[in-house]
């Protein structure tokens, strides 16, 4: 009974989250493609055919790979509910993928599973708030922040805060098993030197495939 309780309970939670996600996606496609339209509604003014493809273009040839590479690579790891409020508040790879990581690290939880995925969602809820007050404390003291923050002395500081970010990350999951990183860590270097301008959405599918090919194979031979 408390079995079956239980599976219940799973049921009605994964059906919660991918009714409210589903709807929470669409109001955010609603508003954001909502806004442009608006302002050409109003004051009649709309870009040209033409040109509007030409600008779209490429930004589709960029972003479409990496967006369909992202929802493959981030939803194991931040499970259904964290994936949802993950991709309606944005900024993934800078902050809510290293957040839901870290919370996970800290609450001693696996990704996949149904406590990481409750970790993960706090996590990324938690800051998409904090990002929130951050950015509206931002706006309220940019006058007194902004001679601050283009200082030469905090410059090279921000220039280099992605990569410490995830720099800390990598030596957490490389130290907990430093064989699955040797293949992944040595085809990014070189690609990094034969193609320094590589876009992301090469580089990341191409990590993947590796990591897991690597990681199968190793298993497979009982190395791991």
């Amino acid at each position: 009974d408390d079995m079956n309780e239980a599976t219940k309970a799973t049921t009605t939670y994964d059906e919660a989250i991918h009714r409210n996600g589903r709807a929470w996606m669409a109001v955010a496609i609603a508003i954001i493609l909502g806004v442009p339209l608006a302002i050409s509604l109003y004051l009649d003014v709309w870009p040209p055919l033409g040109r509007l493809a030409a600008a779209l273009l490429p930004t589709i040839m960029v972003f479409w790979p990496i967006a369909i590479v992202e929802v493959i690579t981030f939803t194991p790891m931040l499970g259904s509910g964290g994936t949802y409020l993950g991709f309606v508040t944005g900024n993934l790879s800078n902050l809510k993928v290293p957040a839901a990581i870290a919370a996970m690290q800290s609450a001693g939880v696996e990704p996949s599973t149904k406590e990481g995925e409750i970790v993960s969602t706090l996590a990324i809820g938690a800051s998409s708030l904090v990002t929130n007050a951050v950015l509206l404390a931002g706006v309220l003291l940019m006058s007194y922040l902004l001679p601050v923050l283009e200082s030469p002395t905090l410059k090279p500081a921000f220039a280099n805060l992605l990569p410490a970010l995830f720099g800390a990350l990598g030596v957490v999951f490389i130290s907990r098993n430093w064989k699955l990183s040797i293949a992944p860590l040595a085809l990014m270097i070189g690609l990094f030197v034969a193609m320094p301008t590589a876009p992301v959405g090469i580089l990341i599918p191409a990590g993947a495939i590796v990591s897991i090919g690597v990681a199968r194979l190793l298993y497979t031979r009982h190395l791991l």
